[in-house]
């Protein structure tokens, strides 16, 4: 972005004229990262959660508030009430009850589809929710926007038997935002009975013998990604001939859907009605329940990897509700008990110990064929112009 862009906004923001968020917006859209915009923000508020104003607070005591360290103070008292925002399937039946009994806190349950459902909710002020769950880079966009509220880890200690894998990750550094949930890949699910040949490549959704018996996903993120590893590129691509490249490949497999459908795709595949589906591991886990001809196949281009955390937003009411809940979840036998339900990887190294099938931690050669998404920063413009001329396509 040009210098004298930026020296505008920063002035304006400084000003009181330009809101937080308006600034987060305009960096993002101008083609700066996540990463540059969170320390610009840092630097503008010495490291405190609000952006500094053109004059001193008259009231001297706030001024020392503002400055005190986090303690049980800031986030207040345990509370009775609970409200968490969650993706579809994704808890184990007695979670939620067996943490009402120990506590007698009372928890508020709803659940979304896409992180972008999600995100709209918390960006208008929507929901009173204490917890949310968001995919890894999700979590940076929301920071960016301080939208999130800081953990406080004394109040987390079980913290520590989360597996070195899961910690310190890029999009979270530190974990100052949120603690793992789940993690998993995206690939392709199918039926093993209607398929003759296992599929081991992107290339199945172009097969026309399978016309209108396979689905991909209702997310752009996940299906031009997929596209893009199909072509030997980054999932994360933002460059133009590359995007090209995969809305034309988008274009020739999209006549062979039945529909760009995602986790209510999964009982298409335990009736029969679709026999291939882009779809994640532990949705697939769950169908292969119901249907056990159900089977799931990582491409040999590589897939998406991706890690759900627990975040707090910043305008959460009941914050220490919400870490209680967390410490909670991070109990060996109730992380154990949550993957199990779900199908999904467990970050809890302590947890792992305790599933008699666990999903295995990627290893080093897997490792190389997966990539986590990233934001795209300026560039989410263009995607989602891609996106909407490939489904009107």
């Amino acid at each position: 972005m040009k210098r004298d862009e930026a020296d505008q906004m920063f002035a304006e923001f400084l000003a009181g004229t330009l809101d937080r968020r308006s600034f987060v917006t305009r960096l993002l859209a101008a083609g700066a990262s996540v990463g540059a915009v969170s320390a610009v923000l840092e630097a503008c508020s010495g490291g405190s959660e609000q952006p500094p104003t053109p004059e001193p607070p008259k009231d001297e005591s706030k001024v020392k508030a503002k400055a005190k360290a986090p303690d049980e103070d800031d986030i207040g008292e345990v509370g009775k009430e609970l409200s968490i925002y969650n993706w579809s399937d994704y808890i184990a039946e007695d979670t939620i009850p067996a943490f009402e009994k120990e506590t007698g806190i009372k928890v508020t349950y709803a659940t979304y589809e896409s992180n972008e459902e999600m995100m709209s909710k918390l960006q208008v002020g929507a929901g009173g929710y204490d917890i949310v769950v968001p995919t890894g880079y999700i979590v940076t966009v929301l920071a960016a926007q301080n939208l999130l509220a800081p953990l406080h880890k004394k109040h987390i200690p079980n913290f520590d038997n989360i597996a070195p894998l899961f910690k310190n990750p890029s999009y979270d550094p530190d974990n100052k935002f949120g603690i793992p949930w789940q993690w998993g890949t995206t690939g392709i699910a199918y039926r093993s009975d209607k398929v003759k040949t296992p599929p081991d490549s992107w290339g199945i959704f172009q097969d026309k013998t399978l016309k209108h018996k396979m689905t991909m996903m209702d997310d752009e993120r996940d299906v031009i990604g997929s596209w893009l590893k199909f072509g030997g590129k980054s999932l994360n691509s933002t460059d133009p001939a590359e995007l090209a490249k995969a809305k034309t490949d988008a274009l020739a497999a999209k006549p062979n859907l039945k529909a760009y459908i995602s986790a209510p795709v999964k009982a298409q595949l335990v009736a029969g009605d679709v026999w291939v589906a882009q779809l994640w591991n532990g949705d697939t886990a769950q169908a292969k329940v119901e249907q056990a001809a159900i089977a799931y196949a990582l491409p040999k281009e590589g897939a998406g990897i991706w890690t759900d955390s627990l975040v707090i937003p910043a305008s959460a009411p009941h914050k220490r509700a919400a870490h209680e809940f967390m410490n909670f979840i991070l109990r060996p036998e109730i992380g154990a008990a949550i993957s199990k339900f779900t199908g999904y990887g467990t970050p809890n190294a302590k947890a792992m110990e305790k599933l008699e099938s666990p999903v295995p931690y990627p290893t080093e050669d897997e490792l190389k064929r997966l990539e986590y998404q990233k934001d795209l920063g300026a560039a989410n413009q263009a995607w989602d112009q891609l996106w909407t001329e490939i489904k009107s396509g």
